[in-house]
């Protein structure tokens, strides 16, 4: 593939990166300089580090900001340079030479390619650990944002073992009004409640004032005590569920967390699953953006690059905006989390068709 292209083709390919990596360092020195300003308080009270300020939250803050304005960035590179190309008429002599559109558009999805792919392993391996640094920097010293409670907690401990917690606190890692019923055939066959519930490490929990009632056909035998040490097969962390969570897990784990945590029966762990959707969907709309903004800016149209850049923006801001939207719908539970966060993509793969077959031929 790469000894069939052509010198039109490596030009193209050099103006697409080229254009996008100077939009994503014109955008990020922009974004920094507005962060620094909006939390220089922040800095300065909690005596924040100048060391780990530079290193562990900006150095982490990068990354995420481009990969969350990933899309925006494609767009704009495809929109600035094209509209440049076309102004100058050369892509009137491109196609007056007998290149159609088609082959035209060959370097642009050979470049969506590579940005595409580029952005997926970042978005799966490298951001994630970077997220882990930069959010405990932000809770350390400018808000603290970790889960330390939580309340009506219901999962599947086991094959026909289901653990309650009334209310959970992280902080003295201690579960009250616990219950742990284990059944057998749909029957239940045991019961424990307790008044607390103390997690230690990996599996070990402690059970204090508890009761235990076994059920033997229609007898039952009852128990109490003070104190009982026990291992259930769960971490606080299966349950405590914070926003900022799936953030910092790589796609692999991120995947093996939705299935384990979706056989146990919990069931808020919808921004789990659009962050997983998500960083697929984000990597498939480098193609559609970028059809979109080839389309729609290599006609040669009174008004020049001006009009094409301010109807690329609106387009991606609005793709932006339509993709946040339509997640909210999945955290509410009127669509699933893979219809919220594709729905998008499949609306503006039909504007990129449609522009597509208007461009110049």
């Amino acid at each position: 593939m790469i000894k069939r292209l052509k010198i039109i083709d490596w030009y193209i390919i050099k103006k697409f990166i080229g254009t996008y990596i100077f939009a994503i360092m014109l955008i990020i020195a922009v974004a920094v300089m507005f962060d620094v300003n909006n939390k220089i308080d922040n800095f300065i009270r909690s005596e924040a580090p100048t060391k780990a300020i530079l290193f562990d939250y900006y150095l982490n803050f990068i990354p995420y900001f481009v990969n969350l304005f990933s899309p925006l960035f494609v767009f704009i590179a495809v929109i600035f340079f094209t509209s440049k190309l076309a102004d100058n008429s050369e892509i009137i002599a491109i196609l007056s030479s007998g290149m159609s559109f088609r082959r035209f558009m060959r370097p642009y999805m050979i470049s969506a390619t590579l940005i595409a792919l580029v952005t997926f392993l970042f978005n799966s391996y490298i951001i994630p650990p970077a997220n882990i640094t930069r959010i405990d920097f932000e809770n350390k010293y400018i808000k603290d944002r970790r889960t330390s409670y939580s309340s009506h907690i219901q999962l599947e401990v086991e094959p026909n073992v289901i653990a309650y917690f009334d209310r959970y606190d992280a902080v003295t890692n201690t579960g009250y009004l616990f219950s742990l019923e284990k059944f057998k055939d749909k029957e239940l066959v045991s019961r424990l409640t307790a008044q607390r519930i103390v997690w230690d490490s990996l599996y070990h929990w402690t059970v204090k004032d508890y009761m235990i009632r076994d059920f033997v056909g229609l007898k039952e035998q009852i128990r109490t005590g003070e104190l009982i040490d026990t291992t259930l097969t769960i971490i606080p962390s299966d349950f405590m569920i914070s926003v900022y969570d799936c953030e910092q897990m790589t796609t692999p784990k991120l995947k093996s967390y939705i299935d384990r945590q979706k056989k146990r029966g919990i069931g808020n762990i919808q921004l789990f699953e659009i962050e997983y959707h998500k960083r697929y969907a984000m990597a498939f709309a480098a193609f559609i953006l970028t059809v979109i903004g080839a389309s729609l800016s290599s006609r040669k149209v009174k008004g020049g690059m001006g009009l094409h850049i301010g109807i690329g923006l609106v387009l991606s801001f609005s793709y932006i905006l339509f993709m946040q939207v339509s997640s909210s719908f999945a955290i509410s539970g009127l669509v699933s989390p893979f219809v919220a966060v594709w729905f998008p993509n499949v609306i503006y793969a039909g504007v990129a068709a449609y522009l597509y077959t208007k461009a110049p031929r």
